[in-house]
Formats: C-alpha cells, sequence, structure tokens
C-alpha cells in the first residue's frame, strides 16, 4: 500500500541520489576498511532511515511494508553492508517493542530509535539453538525486581555498535519448548555483558558480527517486553515473518544491481569483433537473470501488500525469501560468467557481491527451514 504516491516518489529519489553518489563510490573504501565511513552513518540518519518502520507518533516514517519493500529496491543496489548498518534497527531489533512492547516501553525507546540515537539487534541465536529457537538454553530467572541473565548469543548482527539488544531467553526452565521463552530489552552496557571478537566472514565487510556473553546480567523486570513472560517465542515469528519479507526485497535489489553490472559489461566488452551481449549464450545467461528477478520482486510485493491487507503472511513471507534468496545467488553467478576471466578479480567488484550474497540463504532461517515452513503449511492448509 502506497499511501501518498508523491511524497513517497520523492523519499525513493533521495534514497537513490543517496545511492549513487555516496553509497557506490564507497564501496571499494568499506570492502577494504571492514569499516561503515562514520559520516554516512550520520547521513543514514539525518535521512531518516533508522526510523523507516516506527510510526510517526514516536518520530518515524512509519512506511507500510509495501513502501518498505520498494525503498530497499533502491538502497540495496550496492553493497548490502550498507543496509545492515540500519538494519537490524528498522528490523527485528526494534519491531518487537513496536508488535508487542508495553506503551512505556514504545515511548521510551522508540524515539531513540527512530533517530538512529539508538541502535537496536536481536539476539536469538546461540552456538546450539539457531533454526531451532524454541530450544534456547540462555536463561532469565526472576529475582525481586530484576531477572537475571545468564547465557551466550552467538552470529549477533551489530552487536559491536547496538545499544540495546531485544533478547530472548529461557524464563521457565521446566518449559523445554517454546512456551518458557520471554523478551526483554536489555542495555548493552548492563554490567556482565561482554562481546566476543569480531567474526571474520566470507562477505558483506563492514557489517559486524559477534558473540555476545550474559553473565548474571541484571535486567529490570520492567524491560520483559508486553510485560508478561512466556510471550517471547510468539514475539519472534512474528518479526521474523516481517523480516523474511525484509530480507527478500533486499535480494532483489542486489540481484538489480549485479544484473545492471554484467548487462552493462556485456554491452562494453568486445570479442570476436563485436559486444559479447550480442551473442545468444551471453543473452541467456542475462534473460534469465531478468526473468528470476521479475519473479522474486513480483512475489514480495504481493507478500507485503497482503501483510499491508492484515492477512497471515507467513507461508507468503517464506515463499519470497526462499525464492529470492536463491535467486540472487544464481544471478551472481551468471554475472561472474558473463564477466568471465574479470569477474574472478576483485578489481571488478562483482566477486564481492558473489560472497556478500551468499549470506541471504541463510540467515532469516536457512532455505531448508523455508522450505520445511512452506511444505507443513501446505499439509495443514490440506487438511483443514
Amino acid at each position: 500500500m502506497i499511501r501518498d504516491p508523491e511524497t513517497f516518489e520523492a523519499l525513493l529519489d533521495s534514497v537513490r541520489r543517496f545511492v549513487r553518489e555516496r553509497l557506490v563510490p564507497a564501496e571499494n573504501e568499506v570492502a577494504e576498511t571492514d569499516e561503515i565511513p562514520p559520516a554516512i552513518v550520520q547521513e543514514m540518519r539525518e535521512m531518516g532511515l533508522f526510523g523507516l518502520t516506527i510510526p510517526e507518533a514516536y518520530g518515524g516514517l512509519e512506511l507500510t511494508m509495501e513502501e518498505e519493500v520498494r525503498l530497499l529496491f533502491e538502497l540495496c543496489k550496492t553493497s548490502p553492508a550498507f543496509r545492515s548498518v540500519i538494519g537490524t534497527t528498522v528490523g527485528i531489533g526494534s519491531q518487537g517493542i513496536l508488535m508487542d512492547g508495553t506503551e512505556e516501553q514504545k515511548a521510551q525507546y522508540l524515539p531513540r530509535l527512530a533517530t538512529g540515537e539508538l541502535s537496536a539487534s536481536f539476539a536469538l541465536t546461540e552456538p546450539d539453538a539457531g533454526s531451532d529457537a524454541a530450544s534456547l538454553r540462555t536463561t532469565a530467572l526472576r529475582e525481586g525486581d530484576h531477572y537475571v541473565v545468564n547465557g551466550t548469543k552467538r552470529y549477533i548482527t551489530n552487536a559491536p555498535h547496538s545499544k540495546i539488544f531485544t533478547l530472548m531467553a529461557r524464563t521457565d526452565p521446566s518449559n523445554k519448548g517454546a512456551g518458557g521463552v520471554s523478551a526483554f530489552i536489555v542495555d548493552a552496557n548492563s554490567p556482565g555483558i561482554s562481546l566476543g571478537k569480531i567474526d571474520k566472514k566470507m562477505g558483506q565487510k563492514g557489517a559486524h558480527t559477534c558473540d555476545v556473553i550474559f553473565d548474571n546480567v541484571r535486567v529490570p523486570a520492567e524491560n520483559l517486553i508486553g510485560g508478561k513472560e512466556g510471550q517471547g517465542f510468539k514475539t519472534a515469528m512474528k518479526v521474523l515473518d516481517k523480516g523474511r519479507i525484509h530480507v527478500a526485497a533486499v535480494c532483489v535489489g542486489v540481484a538489480q544491481r549485479m544484473l545492471d553490472d554484467a548487462l552493462r559489461y556485456a554491452v562494453e566488452r568486445k570479442q570476436f569483433g563485436q559486444a559479447i551481449g550480442e551473442f545468444q549464450l551471453v543473452q541467456a545467461l542475462l534473460a534469465d537473470s531478468k526473468a528470476e528477478l521479475y519473479a522474486a520482486e513480483c512475489m514480495v510485493l504481493d507478500a507485503a501488500r497482503r501483510r499491508d491487507d492484515g492477512l497471515n503472511v507467513t507461508l507468503e513471507a517464506s515463499c519470497a525469501k526462499m525464492f529470492a534468496s536463491e535467486a540472487c545467488g544464481r544471478v551472481a553467478d551468471r554475472a561472474v560468467q558473463v564477466f568471465g576471466g574479470a569477474g574472478y578479480l576483485a578489481e571488478y567488484g562483482i566477486e564481492r557481491f558473489y560472497r556478500d550474497v551468499r549470506l541471504f540463504r541463510l540467515y532469516e532461517g536457512t532455505t531448508q527451514i523455508q522450505q520445511l515452513i512452506i511444505g507443513r503449511a501446505l499439509v495443514k492448509q490440506a487438511r483443514g
């Protein structure tokens, strides 16, 4: 749903200009230094990008899901690390508070998240609990007016830079299932919190992850999201439904950038006296990428519109995330092929994208987890 087409198009134009003039020229610097320039992060704050999904009442832009994915199509025509700077705040880091938090929690945190004063991370994954989120072992045991948290979280995006964590922890050790899990807002500077080394990854330089260790961390009881125990897993699942549409949109944007680069190279590069784009086998690589990109874009927009209409989109979100992330990987592979030997060289940048997009098929639920979600949903529908 697009609320005000003229205003929204003006926002898209500013994002396109930001990507073209600021982000694309900084790609090599980020790849070499593994850091996003602070000036760029500040510009993101000033543009309101940290508040894309936060209601206007709390200082955000309050984009609809369709508006959000359309903006991501543009913002992600560059290195995915730039989107990652805001990703956990506009997505899984803040949405649990927005969806299930108390009015006091929303008033306290959402305005500062919207301006980028606070950045948030989603602390769910553990060394032995990733796709099987209900099996997490981190505990939060009530002691008077506080909960005492112990455990380790792994692969937490933006953890080295975040000011708060949306933490999933087990408040009822006797309940080994999802019903024993609760959600908390945790100040990242709380005594007892320590961070592991920043992970060295295959790609996505500039987007940082690390372990977060909780050692007898005291969290005020008022920071229990929604003020009720046992609701954390439900909150996480609602957040992930939205997050999967978000990631699928990211895949579309990056895939479009890779196709644009491959097409430009195919038109400029000459062999046997003509541009390689004139050869039918090269055209086939480009055509397959365009068709898959178009399909992914349509799926993402449909899922977004369904969510805006208030429908349950668990099935559609998984379909979109699975297809778009897998298609993005195939577009990357074909793009390297179009570049030929040059595609294997860092000089041209396409090998960086090839490595960067591999992550999309893993986080926010692996492709195999999406297959399980889709398959179970279909069987449930068939049974009525």
